[in-house]
């Protein structure tokens, strides 16, 4: 089972925030460069999401409108389900974390890597995490606003200012300067790849700090960080079941099916991080707690999924009502996505 390197600098972020929290004048400047941070991720992610790929991709609207409505509705719905888990299995403030992970968008690159090893349809899993990520922008913060209300640490009509500035300003601006940065930011993807993962460690820094100074950690034991696994881990399956079965029925074929299964089961850290911690603020610490938890959770059994499913018959039977072979429907252009 593979562990990500990235969520062990996580954890050590989270640990050097529990030894040395942000403090004063310090936790001011951690805020600040945080909240730029923040706007630098978003503007990189619009000036990565190329609109014409994505457009392109709509010759495929069955898959892309079934992943994002595992995503937006089914997903929620089992979040708002897990209400009744309160507090049995979880305390409030983990409740309100674990339904926000709910909330964000798909992943891209992981979606994409497991598709392509499970032999399902790779472009497909592209335009998905693509249409997710443009979707979850405003999708994410909206129902956030519906379902979490005052109880997300304070959500009110500032944080939707925050959100326009810090999220989807720089993400608009990143687009409409795509045409001539483009080129640049995929000659140093690698380059940039790092600005954005220092990035984030750098908002769990700042997360975490304000919940140690504020004493929240207090709050969770031993015990309700199992109960909280306990429930991703019924989460998790319950999503792989559903996507994999619900595209059979369906009548997606195979190659389509594992796009759907890998692309429609996982939530993104990479974006959720962020939101968070404009969505929550000082409380985005217990917030982020169970997207972490989620992610490796979800990259852990989609692995073992994916290498099972690479050893599956080839299918001849092809998904009706939308496609021919499998994947045909995208454009030869989102293969270089």
């Amino acid at each position: 089972m593979p562990i990500d390197p990235y969520i062990l600098l996580l954890l050590g972020t989270v640990g050097l925030a529990a030894l040395l929290p942000a403090r004063g004048t310090g936790a001011d400047i951690a805020s600040g460069a945080s909240t730029a941070a923040v706007a630098l991720l978003f503007f990189l992610y619009g000036a990565r999401l190329s609109t014409r790929e994505a457009l392109d991709g709509l010759k495929h609207w069955r898959l892309h409108v079934t992943v994002l409505a595992c995503t937006f509705v089914v997903f929620p719905v089992l979040g708002l389900a897990a209400r009744g888990l309160v507090p049995v299995f979880l305390t409030d403030p983990l409740y309100q974390g674990l339904l926000f992970l709910t909330l964000v968008p798909s992943t891209i690159q992981s979606s994409i890597a497991f598709t392509s090893i499970a032999r399902g349809n790779v472009p497909a899993a592209i335009c998905a995490g693509s249409f997710s990520s443009l979707v979850g922008i405003v999708a994410t913060p909206l129902l956030a606003a519906t379902l979490l209300g005052g109880s997300g640490g304070g959500f009110s009509a500032d944080s939707v200012v925050k959100i326009v500035l810090q999220l989807l300003a720089p993400f608009v601006a990143g687009q409409l300067l795509r045409r001539w940065i483009g080129s640049f930011v995929a000659r140093h993807r690698k380059a940039l790849g790092l600005v954005d993962r220092g990035s984030i460690l750098l908002v769990v820094y700042t997360a975490f700090s304000a919940g140690v100074v504020q004493g929240v950690w207090h709050q969770v034991s031993p015990a309700r960080l199992g109960g909280l696994l306990a429930v991703e881990a019924v989460l998790l399956a319950v999503m792989l079941l559903l996507t994999w079965y619900g595209a059979k029925a369906l009548r997606f074929g195979r190659e389509d099916g594992i796009a759907i299964q890998f692309a429609g089961s996982k939530k993104s850290l990479a974006a959720g991080l962020p939101m968070a911690s404009v969505l929550f603020g000082a409380h985005a610490s217990l917030a982020v707690l169970p997207l972490m938890l989620f992610h490796q959770m979800q990259l852990m059994v989609c692995a073992v999924i994916a290498k099972r499913r690479s050893h599956d018959p080839a299918e001849d039977v092809t998904a009706l009502e939308g496609s021919g072979r499998p994947g045909s429907e995208v454009g030869a252009g989102t293969r270089s996505g």
